[in-house]
């Protein structure tokens, strides 16, 4: 029987989400050695992959299960929550049709960066990036430009060949919390580091060192006005939509 789990983990316990073979500590493998002390021998296949220190509150993944564990879905997740903590969590387990897949049934995935306008202190450090002089309607302003179906080839990091570079962002919004501020990018998918990128260009522009016109020209495609990748501790994979 094949299930899909909602899971969150703190980025910062681990080197991205993808399994590798240079380190143990990812998530992807964290879940994979806890699954198996269960007797789950089944590859763990996430929605998509996070760089090292990204977060998730929200990521989903499938796996198959053995036939002494399908009729005692949360016996299971309390007891793989145990192997499990304290940097991963499983939130929800439900069963899905045989075919499922977390990754390709994917209709939308909503990122959300956090923002404090004072510096953190040591407990948030790992969780939030500084941001100086902050001013949300310029962040809204800039973000607003990447809404709709663009080609995205000038806002990745190169190193993987994703096939096509074209997606479209849905939605974009920015919050205010107390003294926190949060971006959201909700898309159809989303290319390696593509919203780090994004956010780093909405930061430089409301720090004045690009223009809206200068984001334009990278959106099109003519011109690299940045290459920067906003801290990775800041983004949360948030939600993923089927």
């Amino acid at each position: 029987m094949r299930v899909k789990a909602v899971i969150s983990y703190d980025g910062a316990a681990f080197y991205g989400f993808q399994a590798q073979s240079t380190t143990p500590k990812t998530v992807s493998g964290a879940l994979t050695r806890a699954a198996e002390k269960l007797g789950i021998d089944s590859a763990i296949v996430g929605s998509g992959r996070t760089d090292r220190a990204v977060h998730a509150t929200g990521q989903v993944i499938h796996f198959d299960l053995p036939s002494h564990w399908q009729n005692s879905l949360e016996k299971l997740k309390t007891v793989y929550n145990r192997l499990l903590s304290p940097h991963i969590q499983i939130k929800t387990i439900t069963p899905v049709r045989d075919t499922f897949h977390a990754r390709f049934d994917a209709k939308r995935r909503i990122y959300r960066y956090v923002f404090k306008s004072t510096p953190p202190t040591p407990f948030e450090n790992l969780y939030a990036c500084h941001l100086h002089h902050s001013d949300p309607e310029k962040l809204k302003e800039a973000l607003k430009l990447f809404e709709g179906t663009h080609d995205f080839c000038y806002f990745h990091k190169k190193g993987s060949d994703p096939g096509s570079t074209v997606r479209t962002i849905f939605r974009t919004d920015v919050k205010n919390f107390r003294r926190y501020i949060m971006l959201y990018i909700e898309a159809n998918g989303f290319l390696r580091s593509q919203v780090r990128m994004i956010v780093a260009a909405c930061m430089n522009y409301m720090h004045n060192n690009i223009t809206l016109q200068q984001i334009d020209e990278q959106l099109a495609g003519k011109t690299m006005h940045t290459t920067h990748l906003a801290p990775p501790q800041g983004l949360y994979l948030a939600r993923v939509i089927y």
